[in-house]
């Protein structure tokens, strides 16, 4: 561990991955009990990429997410309630309940959303990226993809412009191993996906996406380079969905594409575990310290679902309302 990490900076991560996980397991819950209708994609298993990451930048910074929805903003720091609140396509939600779980932006902390279009999102904090640049300002932003994205040609556009124009901008490809159920080993003809960044002449770094140390450091280091104006970075972290794909999709696909042993193994890696026996270890936190912050995390969680069963919906008039960004003219 860094010994520049503080106890302050390390309770964060291990509070915002607690929100996340607590949140997700809460969606699935509910999920279950037919409390709301739409897809969710649980990042359970993945905390440690985004909350890593995030925690490294500033409120002012921007980062853009994928269809695996929550945990990129919560780890940003987002508003549990609101968020929830979305997912149950309620008024006090972020998009008003209009958007649901795979759109939740608060540009207030950085978050400029995010959209089932696999690999939407990459040119999107590219283009942050470059008005920072055409500013002059100092803040940079992120973009969060899976390996299926990085086959994607939106993604390859963005790397190649990001590096001819040297734009400040991350793109964090969250290798969780599988696209749906096709695994990255069958499409990616680089060994690793941060290989590529050789032909996109920016640096390519390898993560362990279990450890939330190792993803902040990561960043602290890419972050410091876009700063400075030495360009994007490519980060591939190696992690895994401990959950389906999206929900419900268990009760269709009937072939296995992955073991339980498989699984088994990848879960003795819990991303909470290896952060909170990193703490432990190094005497920056107490087991009663660890425990609270995961309590504080459920009761938060809790409140904000209570929040989204007692948020009315949206009213019919508003259809209509909310669909641009400024007053269109229409013929």
């Amino acid at each position: 561990m860094a010994a520049d990490i503080s106890k302050d900076t390390l309770m964060l991560m291990l509070e915002r991955m607690w929100r996340i996980r607590h949140f997700e397991l809460k969606v699935i819950e509910v999920y279950g009990q037919g409390e709301f209708v739409g897809a969710a994609h649980p990042y359970i298993g993945e905390e440690a990429v985004a909350v890593g990451a995030c925690v490294a930048m500033r409120d002012t910074d921007y980062i853009a997410g994928n269809h695996r929805s929550h945990g990129h903003p919560i780890a940003k720091g987002a508003d549990l309630k609101k968020a929830m609140a979305e997912i149950y396509g309620r008024s006090g939600g972020y998009c008003k309940g209009k958007g649901g779980s795979m759109h939740l932006a608060d540009f207030s902390v950085g978050i400029l959303g995010e959209s089932g279009i696999v690999a939407s999102s990459v040119p999107i904090a590219t283009g942050a990226a470059l008005a920072a640049k055409l500013q002059g300002k100092d803040f940079i932003s992120a973009v969060f993809f899976g390996d299926g994205a990085s086959n994607q040609g939106a993604c390859h556009e963005s790397m190649n412009l990001a590096s001819v124009w040297n734009l400040p901008v991350l793109f964090i490809c969250e290798n969780n191993q599988y696209a749906v159920t096709t695994s990255y080993k069958d499409t990616v003809s680089t060994e690793r996906i941060s290989d590529r960044a050789q032909a996109y002449n920016m640096p390519g770094v390898l993560v362990d996406g279990q450890d939330a140390i190792a993803m902040y450091e990561a960043s602290s280091e890419a972050i410091a380079r876009a700063r400075a104006g030495e360009g994007p970075t490519l980060i591939e972290a190696l992690t895994y969905r401990f959950e389906e794909h999206s929900l419900g999709l268990d009760r269709i696909r009937k072939s296995e594409y992955r073991s339980k042993e498989e699984i088994d193994k990848w879960r003795e890696r819990d991303p909470i575990d290896v952060l909170t026996k990193n703490i432990l270890d190094s005497g920056m936190g107490t087991k009663d310290e660890c425990e609270q912050v995961s309590e504080r995390a459920r009761a938060a969680v809790e409140e904000a679902v209570e929040f989204a069963r007692n948020s009315p919906f949206p009213d019919e008039s508003e259809l209509y309302e909310d669909m641009f960004s400024a007053e269109m003219p229409i013929p």
